[in-house]
């Protein structure tokens, strides 16, 4: 957190022991090297980092003493001031930094100042106490959207809109949607950790943060999308799956039933000729068969129905009943989701995008207000 400025900086004083006089020559304009054998004011800065001086070609200097010994020196400079940023609303912050410029004065020539330029003893000795003398230079930095524009929020919303192609994409194709969708996930993780690493370490959430997060969020919530596809599509054939060797076990038993019919039918008509048919000789073959029914399908086994009612229902009619909604899970298809999602994301994310660029937008103006009432 912290700012360059290249400046001219230029000090006025007032030394006697450099007035001249030569005829009508008012001042002397001489080489930096006379800079380094008069007094000059000890001037620092006192939030400064790093700062140097300019030699090309020759030290940028300029010394210009008066015939009255009012000296004016001007040296071109580069310093870096530290700024304690707020960076709550980056990029569309607007930040107010100061260079501060301190001096101590020197005694003897600010008592020979203070007794000849100042009327009473008053300001005299209000002069000789305030020989520490502090000036403060602010600046307010406008910092420019066009790049976080090109390198950021573009590339973030066209990876999110990437994201969004699964959903027209076949859910059966789970390379295709899986590859998409974690390659998705891991291109707006880089681009957040590439955009942070650029930034100070600072412990509040900043606005680009807001906007970074959502598009992760949105990236993973299309990836965990195709996972709820997915498990949809599992149960729902494995649901299937169970139906049909229901019924397959249910028709077994029909057959079964009704070749026991027929036996019995044929073993009475032997009967009467002198041959007795062993009773109930069908039972084994229907308990067998009510207990397997049984067996893979115990939720839907009913203890007041019997494979006999079973039996009688035609094979037709009992897939359809079995069927029934056999494509939906808790009343949604997997198909249903995706069609769901190709509206659902892009309106949140529009959503989000317009309240998110109105929010910060009008924040950035009230912020550039309060500044130009402090200037």
């Amino acid at each position: 957190q912290d700012f360059t400025l290249d400046f001219y900086f230029r000090q006025f004083w007032l030394d006697e022991r450099l007035s001249f006089k030569a005829g009508d020559l008012q001042s002397l304009s001489v080489g930096a090297e006379v800079a380094d054998r008069i007094w000059v004011p000890d001037t620092f800065f006192a939030n400064e980092k790093s700062a140097y001086f300019h030699h090309a070609t020759t030290p940028n200097t300029f010394l210009r003493i008066g015939h009255d010994g009012r000296i004016l020196r001007s040296i071109r400079l580069t310093v870096t001031s530290s700024c304690p940023m707020d960076l709550q609303y980056f990029p569309m912050d607007r930040q107010l930094c100061t260079v501060e410029i301190e001096s101590y004065l020197n005694t003897d020539m600010l008592v020979k100042h203070c007794m000849k330029f100042m009327p009473t003893i008053q300001v005299q000795t209000s002069c000789l106490l305030g020989n520490y003398s502090r000036l403060a230079l602010e600046i307010q930095f406008v910092r420019s959207m066009g790049y976080y524009l090109i390198q950021i929020y573009i590339p973030a919303s066209l990876i999110v809109i990437i994201s969004w192609v699964s959903f027209w994409l076949h859910r059966n194709a789970t390379p295709a949607r899986v590859a998409l969708g974690v390659t998705t996930v891991l291109t707006m993780t880089t681009l957040m950790s590439s955009t942070n690493a650029a930034l100070p370490k600072i412990s509040y959430v900043k606005s680009i943060d807001v906007f970074l997060g959502t598009c992760f969020v949105m990236v993973f919530a299309s990836l965990l999308e195709y996972a709820t596809v997915g498990y949809l599509s599992k149960r729902i054939t494995m649901r299937k799956n169970l139906n049909q060797q229901i019924a397959k076990a249910a028709e077994q038993h029909r057959q079964l039933c009704a070749a026991a019919a027929a036996a019995a039918e044929s073993g009475g008509r032997r009967s009467s000729g002198g041959t007795e048919l062993p009773p109930n000789s069908d039972v084994p073959l229907v308990r067998t068969s009510e207990v397997r029914l049984k067996m893979m399908d115990p939720r839907g086994y009913s203890k007041s129905s019997t494979l006999e009612n079973t039996a009688n229902t035609p094979a037709p009619e009992l897939e359809t009943a079995l069927c029934k909604n056999i494509n939906t899970l808790y009343g949604v298809s997997p198909s249903d989701i995706d069609k769901y999602s190709r509206v659902v994301f892009p309106v949140c994310f529009v959503c989000f995008n317009l309240m998110y660029w109105i929010i910060y937008l009008h924040i950035s103006d009230l912020l550039s207000e309060d500044f130009a009432s402090v200037g």
